[in-house]
């Protein structure tokens, strides 16, 4: 087992025009951008990329987009995942994974299974996928907790299933991962608040949100942290505290967008059911970024 998802993933953004349609430059520059700043891997089609309200036809173009800006740069990751085992299934089958390093697959949402439940999904996508998988927990969404004993388990039994996304807001439970990982398993940090500590602990880094938008600080405190670097790396951990915390006040991702507005890379409109962030926020980002770009 090897995982080669190492250092700062972010979970990129779908751009939109005004009038709702994919806003494929901004997407080409938001990619350039983190490929200039130090980003380590791209993820497309999570949640901060609105994969819910985003077609099949949408999805197929956004991957066509980023492939081609990317050229190979960094390694990528598709978000492929759902509570439907079958249809996550044939939507690895009928998927071109070339150009891809490996896929995110969500524990099921909605559904609430069992333990077993969620080990016997991950045990037929990974039979059925060509490429690495990361496992992706996150609680707070799918209204179920995937236990480290679960991950563990698949870690051991699947050679594919390389790494795990924790997003549970839960320190313990990312230490008794670190603690039990099989050799060359990966931890991955789903929480950017978090993700200093993990990094410390012995993580492999994080899928972020935040640091597509300020990339070139992020990944300098992802770097320090795994080089064990504590207090380096909690100088900017500190520095970033306010941002994290603004763009997840609200939603996620009207607050990143929000953010990658005032930096000109993309404007901040959303799909419903989500909502642009509110003015108050809004402004707050924007006095957050001013003092942030003169320090």
């Amino acid at each position: 087992m090897n995982n080669p998802f190492k250092g700062t993933g972010i979970a990129i953004v779908t751009p939109f025009n005004t009038d709702g349609t994919v806003d494929y430059k901004a997407l080409e520059n938001i990619v350039e951008y983190n490929i200039e700043n130090g980003t380590n891997y791209i993820v497309i089609s999570g949640t901060t990329g609105e994969s819910v309200t985003v077609t099949k036809k949408e999805k197929a173009e956004i991957i066509k987009c980023i492939v081609k800006v990317n050229n190979n740069r960094l390694p990528l990751v598709l978000g492929i995942g759902g509570n439907n085992t079958a249809a996550v299934i044939e939507e690895i089958k009928t998927t071109d994974l070339t150009p891809f390093t490996g896929i995110l697959s969500v524990s099921p949402y909605y559904s609430k299974p069992t333990q077993e439940g969620i080990y016997q999904h991950f045990k037929a996508i990974s039979q059925a996928c060509p490429v690495s998988i990361i496992l992706y927990n996150v609680p707070g969404r799918t209204a179920s907790n995937m236990l480290p004993e679960t991950t563990l388990r698949l870690a051991n039994d699947f050679d594919n299933i390389v790494a795990v996304k924790e997003a549970g807001n839960n320190m313990s439970q990312y230490l008794q991962l670190i603690k039990n990982k099989p050799e060359g398993f990966g931890i991955i940090s789903g929480d950017d608040d978090l993700v200093s500590m993990v990094a410390l602990a012995g993580g492999d880094g994080v899928i972020s949100v935040i640091g597509q938008a300020l990339p070139k600080a992020f990944s300098s405190m992802i770097n320090l942290a795994i080089e064990g670097k504590a207090k380096e790396a909690f100088k900017i951990h500190f520095d970033l505290m306010e941002i994290t915390s603004l763009i997840f006040s609200e939603n996620n991702p009207s607050g990143i967008k929000a953010v990658l507005q005032q930096l000109n890379l993309c404007n901040d409109t959303v799909r419903l059911p989500l909502v642009e962030a509110t003015e108050g926020l809004k402004e707050k980002i924007k006095n957050y970024l001013a003092q942030f770009n003169n320090r």
